[in-house]
C-alpha cells in the first residue's frame, strides 16, 4: 500500500482540525508492533483524522515509524510536533453517508415552498407599500 500525499491546503485543514484533538494510540516500550498498527489501524477507521503519542527522544527513530504507518496504512502524515503524530485517512463509508445526507437534505429544501410559516402573512402585509409600522410613525 502507498502512503497518501495531501496537497499544502488539504493538510494545512487537517492541522487546524487535528489541534484539539487527544492522542488516541500510545505507543510503549516495544515500540511499532502488529498490535499497535492494528490499533492505529482501527482508529483510522472510527475517526480519520488521529493523533499518536511516540515515546522516546530519537527523532530518526519517531520519523521511521511515522512513515512506516503512513505507507503500511495508506494513510497522510499530516503533522508531527514532538512526540505527536497526526495521520488521517479518509473513510468511504463515512464519504458515502455524508453525500446521502447531503442529498437528502437537497430535495428537502426543494419541495419546501420558497415563501410561507405561520407568519408570513404578517410579515408581507406590514412590507406592502402605504402601511403604516412601528418603525414609520413619527417619521417623516
Amino acid at each position: 500500500m502507498a502512503e497518501i500525499v495531501l496537497d499544502r491546503d488539504a493538510r494545512l485543514e487537517l492541522r487546524s482540525q487535528a489541534h484539539h484533538l487527544d492522542p488516541v494510540v500510545l505507543l510503549g516500550a516495544n515500540g511499532l508492533t502488529e498490535a499497535v498498527i492494528k490499533e492505529v489501524d482501527r482508529a483510522l477507521d472510527a475517526h480519520e483524522l488521529i493523533k499518536i503519542r511516540v515515546p522516546g527522544d530519537d527523532r530518526e527513530e519517531r520519523d521511521e515509524m511515522f512513515l512506516e504507518l503512513a505507507e503500511k496504512l495508506s494513510a497522510a502524515r499530516v503533522q508531527e510536533i514532538g512526540k505527536l503524530l497526526v495521520l488521517w485517512r479518509p473513510n468511504p463509508e463515512k464519504r458515502k453517508a455524508e453525500q446521502e445526507k447531503a442529498r437528502r437534505r437537497a430535495m428537502a429544501e426543494a419541495k419546501r415552498p420558497t415563501r410561507g410559516g405561520p407568519t408570513a402573512h404578517r410579515k408581507t402585509r406590514a412590507r406592502a407599500p402605504g402601511r403604516q409600522t412601528k418603525k414609520s410613525f413619527g417619521t417623516k
